[in-house]
């Protein structure tokens, strides 16, 4: 797709942009001090030093070539253009030590300030709700944020430094031009514009590439991903897919490569004609300052210094406005930074630990819910009362709302309806961090962590992530122990391949370590299940649910599961279709009913039958 095609006029940077450009400048000032004033200071010093050093290399080339041409022309004593000689390689020395200085405080500075910027992201991710991550139009923010911004916050200090040392260079050389020809310092300006005004559009545009296909750039990342990670491998070689998706990757750059090319074939061919221009300009002022030599108007030290004057003033004077136009630059990517970072995140105001009603359990009323930017309501009028001690089950089709039902009641989201209380309190008004240790939660999709077996588990309560005791009990209640004693260094076997020495676990090994992350929770009272036997025998599912019947009197568990012969132990089974509660009621009741919980249960269990007679 083109430039134009997604939406985009072409054109660089407008006056707003120009102007805005130290509204970045200032915030990456700040990121810099707050990371290293020490090596902000040391770099200010530095590019200060660095820009008187070269216009005082000019003067003193003038007086070595004046201090020659004396001792050609009469008796005069050839030790004092050694002297000046001597001073020059004074400065130069110091130029390479100031230079060789800054490099060493920017390569330390480059290190701290990607580390820190990279936090800054990461502690928002952390501030984030679930509905952000859900959200494709986040993820491309996020994704610029971290491919450049990380980066560009000491590109547009460095710029800066670059543009000061610059002004201190032209200002020493400007007053030198003047004083021999303000014409000649207007050409210099003069010839210098047009290739600013390029650059600075070019840049804009880059830009705005950039911004465009962030979505490609996320779909190259997935495509990455499924070619070269283990948890892919199987499937993509098994369906023989990898030249396919590679295909599509390749796909994807020509895309991109399409744009690149356009700029970088116009940018081009616009700093060769302007390169020209400027070269033009100068050798005029030297065809200039050379006839002034010829007629005696000026001396060979002047015309030398001059010259030297007019193309490093010429060179800093270039440097200067492409720098500039590279801060419009760096400006412009830091502004999707600052965009991430100040995205608004739902305010949590709650403050209550203890409920108003304690022991009343969790209550929904009238709770529906609607995802953001989608059209169809994902669950619509669910009312129930699950007290202390009782277990709850969820049954329905895929879809039909069970998982976002667990959401809801673990707070991830926020219902678009109605309300749902714990002890007679809304979640709204708990305290974010004592509502979260209320709850054990097993997901469908969990997480296989690439940590050691014993923080696989540990992680389940971050407080005693580190009691190997607790990991021990956890895993006994997670029927994770005989598989954790059969590996190499037990608790502290490396798992997933990530990492040297990994060993990667069975689908039913993984969901019984997660299982036992669950269980590590000790202090949480509303255990949530969802699925939590899929990957797991016969024999591991009954012992997990015959752990469950024996819950504590103060314990609730919330159960998603598509075998009907474990659902059965619930107190209550909710029956859902479309986002609503069609049935409710205890195996017994709905089974009396004959309704639909009747027959999907007769339907499970025609099937098993049949399988044994097969």
């Amino acid at each position: 797709m083109s430039r134009r095609g997604r939406g985009g006029s072409g054109k660089g940077p407008g006056l707003r942009e120009m102007v805005g450009v130290f509204r970045y400048s200032r915030e990456a000032w700040r990121l810099v001090w707050q990371t290293s004033p020490s090596l902000a200071l040391s770099l200010a010093a530095l590019t200060l030093v660095n820009g008187l050093i070269p216009p005082a290399m000019a003067v003193v080339g003038k007086w070595i070539v004046d201090a020659v041409v004396a001792a050609a022309a009469g008796p005069h004593d050839p030790s004092a253009a050694l002297r000046w000689v001597a001073l020059e390689l004074v400065l130069v020395v110091c130029l390479v030590g100031v230079e060789r200085a800054k490099d060493v405080c920017q390569q330390l500075l480059r290190a701290q300030l990607g580390h820190r910027v990279n936090v800054m992201i990461l502690e928002k991710a952390l501030e984030l709700d679930l509905e952000h991550f859900e959200d494709p139009a986040f993820y491309d923010t996020m994704t610029q944020a971290r491919r450049q911004a990380s980066t560009r916050p000491l590109s547009l200090v460095q710029r800066t430094f670059t543009l000061v040392e610059r002004a201190i260079a032209l200002g020493s050389f400007g007053v030198l031009l003047v004083s021999y020809s303000p014409l000649v310092a207007l050409v210099l300006v003069v010839a210098a514009i047009p290739g600013f005004i390029v650059e600075t559009r070019f840049s804009g545009e880059a830009f705005r590439l950039f911004q465009w296909r962030a979505p490609e750039t996320r779909k190259q990342m997935y495509l990455e991903t499924v070619l070269s990670r283990e948890d892919h491998a199987k499937e993509v070689q098994l369906l023989d897919i990898g030249r396919l998706l590679l295909g599509r990757y390749v796909g994807i750059f020509d895309k991109v490569y399409a744009d690149d090319r356009s700029l970088a074939l116009r940018r081009g061919a616009w700093s060769a004609l302007l390169g020209w221009t400027s070269s033009g300009a100068f050798y005029a002022a030297y065809g200039w300052i050379a006839v002034q030599a010829a007629q005696g108007a000026v001396s060979l030290g002047d015309m030398t210094m001059y010259l030297v004057v007019f193309r490093q003033a010429q060179a800093a004077l270039s440097s200067s406005l492409g720098t500039i136009g590279g801060m419009v630059e760096d400006n412009l990517y830091l502004s999707t930074l600052y965009t991430f970072l100040g995205r608004p995140t739902r305010r949590r105001l709650g403050s209550a630990v203890v409920g108003a009603l304690p022991g009343d359990g969790l209550r929904l009323e009238g709770v529906g819910f609607r995802y953001p930017g989608s059209e169809g309501v994902a669950l619509s009028g669910v009312d129930l009362h699950l007290r202390p001690g009782h277990k709850l089950a969820l049954v329905g089709e895929n879809g039909s709302g069970k998982t976002t039902l667990v959401k809801l009641v673990t707070r991830l989201y926020e219902p678009t309806e109605g309300r749902i209380l714990l002890d007679g309190t809304d979640l709204a008004d708990w305290d974010v961090l004592a509502l979260r240790r209320r709850f054990a939660v097993l997901f469908q999709d969990f997480v296989r962590y690439q940590l050691l077996v014993g923080e696989n588990i540990g992680v389940g309560d971050v407080a005693r992530a580190d009691d190997e005791q607790r990991w021990r009990d956890a895993a006994d209640l997670g029927l994770a122990s005989p598989v954790i004693d059969a590996l190499p260094k037990g608790f502290h076997t490396q798992l997933g391949k990530w990492f040297d020495e990994g060993q990667e676990l069975s689908v039913g090994q993984w969901q019984k370590v997660a299982l036992a992350r669950m269980f590590m929770r000790s202090s949480a009272d509303i255990l949530v299940l969802d699925e939590p036997t899929a990957a797991m025998d016969a024999e591991a599912e009954a012992k997990v649910f015959e752990q469950l019947r024996a819950i504590g009197p103060s314990t609730m568990a919330i159960v998603i599961s598509h075998r009907f012969s474990t659902v059965r132990m619930a107190d209550r089974i909710l029956v859902l279709h479309d986002g609503r509660v069609v049935e409710q009621g205890s195996h017994e009741s709905l089974m009396r009913d004959d309704g639909r919980y009747a027959h999907l249960f007769r339907l499970q269990a025609a099937g098993y039958l049949d399988r044994l007679g097969g």
